[in-house]
């Protein structure tokens, strides 16, 4: 016998039995690989779902902005890191009392600014005698040591805020640059980069207030 001979009498016999045992050792190889394929292909969607959750909630609420001035002291200090929620106006608008980082005249070559909103849209703001008017009501306002306000700026005369206009001050009151001056004005919502909710900075460090 040959090895030809013995070779078709040899696969004869594997095919026999292969076929009575039900064994079909390829099919078996490719289950096996189907198989680490899903899992790889899990995976790979649940790492690209991770990262993606991950950048939406950097990118949402994790924006950094320093703040570059004493203006907000004793809420923030100079200097401090502050994480911005870029998310929340554009599910509403700014409300009295929070603290926001812009672009002062909508200039993308400044650095943002944080102040904290006193007036919305279609109040009427007044300085007068050290004190803060809206609407002809006098409102406090947050300073150190409970000091008056001593420049009225262009407060001095009443300012009526347009649609999408805020009125910002700094709670270091006389020590801030904010809407009393030209140089930053009325901010206008598109100008708005968020609200300022966490100082991760050691010193200041929690949710601003």
């Amino acid at each position: 016998m040959n090895k030809r001979q013995f070779r078709t009498i040899f696969n004869k016999i594997k095919r026999k039995i292969n076929f009575r045992s039900g064994l079909n050792f390829r099919r078996k190889r490719y289950r096996v690989r189907g198989e680490r394929v899903r899992y790889y292909g899990i995976w790979a969607v649940e790492l690209f779902a991770v990262v993606l959750l991950a950048f939406f909630i950097t990118k949402g609420f994790g924006m950094r902005v320093v703040c570059s001035s004493e203006a907000m002291e004793e809420s923030i200090h100079e200097n401090a890191t502050t994480w911005v929620n870029r998310v929340i106006y554009h599910i509403k608008s700014p409300q009295k009392g929070d603290v926001i980082a812009f672009l002062p005249g909508g200039n993308a070559n400044a650095g943002y600014n944080i102040k904290r909103v006193v007036g919305v849209p279609g109040d009427k703001i007044k300085i007068e005698n050290g004190r803060l008017y809206i609407n002809d009501k006098m409102v406090e306002v947050r300073s150190l040591n409970d000091e008056r306000i001593q420049e009225a700026g262009r407060a001095a005369n009443e300012i009526t805020l347009g649609k999408d206009e805020y009125f910002v001050l700094g709670d270091n009151i006389n020590n801030s640059e904010d809407s009393r001056y030209e140089t930053v004005g009325n901010i206008k919502k598109s100008d708005i980069y968020g609200k300022v909710w966490f100082v991760p900075s050691l010193h200041g460090f929690g949710f601003v207030d």
